[in-house]
């Protein structure tokens, strides 16, 4: 088993309160990591802790052996770890080709130069286009990513962070806001686009869990409660306990 990304006694404290305590986690090279839990089970804040959006109190994080604790989210986005947020980030107004080519403009370094003609910017058309089909947006390529189906906006996001050339991609609720039709067509992205890459997400709805995880960590009050595949976590009765008195909150 080679790890990709691990944190060891990772703690997070806000003014006496301990909203992450001493977690361990190891997310396996190549495969999808699930991080689930109750409201208030700490999720977001473990989530933010990884991705270097938060500092921890105590603890190390590792990415591919190294140390990233004290590093920036930019500089960690260098070495190849990328997250997405949970509300869509793309620019409304441009199309989806340009979102695309923003995002590999980026990615090696040039400057946001949007005056720039169309002449120098077209050398990432056809790299923006292959990461456009990747996540299925052909058809609207030339779309303005505002006039974008919501569940089509997400797939645009994931195609920007997949132009900065990710081997390990970080979700955010993934599936937030979405109806069925969405919810089914994000989980094939994200199972296309895991056959190559590491994916460790935070995600509520448990039917897309089950499908797409080969292994789900379990957060309540700031600890892990449970960890193990889908079919030992939904059988343990401190998680079964845990999610049902979530309920009744």
């Amino acid at each position: 088993m080679v790890i990709a990304l691990e944190a060891t006694g990772l703690t997070k404290e806000f003014k006496g309160f301990v909203a992450v305590n001493n977690i361990d986690l190891s997310v396996e090279k190549g495969t999808i990591h699930a991080l689930i839990g109750p409201n208030g089970a700490g999720k977001t804040t473990c989530f933010n802790l990884l991705t270097k959006f938060l500092q921890p109190t105590r603890g190390t994080i590792t990415y591919e052996g190294r140390d990233i604790t004290r590093m920036q989210p930019a500089e960690i986005a260098r070495l190849g770890m990328v997250r997405s947020f949970q509300i869509s980030a793309i620019f409304p107004d441009l199309s989806v080709l340009q979102n695309v080519r923003v995002a590999l403009q980026r990615a090696r370094g040039e400057s946001y130069d949007f005056w720039r003609s169309d002449k120098v910017l077209s050398k990432f058309d056809d790299q923006a286009r292959s990461h456009i089909d990747e996540v299925g947006l052909t058809e609207f390529t030339n779309e303005r990513a505002a006039a974008l189906p919501y569940g089509r906006k997400r797939a645009l996001e994931i195609a920007t962070t997949l132009a900065l050339s990710p081997e390990m991609l970080l979700l955010d609720e993934p599936m937030a806001g979405m109806g069925r039709e969405d919810v089914d067509r994000i989980a094939q992205l994200i199972r296309k686009i895991a056959q190559n890459r590491t994916v460790l997400m935070v995600e509520h709805n448990l039917s897309v869990v089950a499908d797409l995880s080969d292994r789900i960590t379990v957060l309540a009050r700031g600890e892990i409660l449970a960890e193990g595949s889908y079919a030992e976590i939904s059988k343990a009765p401190e998680v079964i306990e845990a999610y049902i008195g979530a309920s009744h909150d």
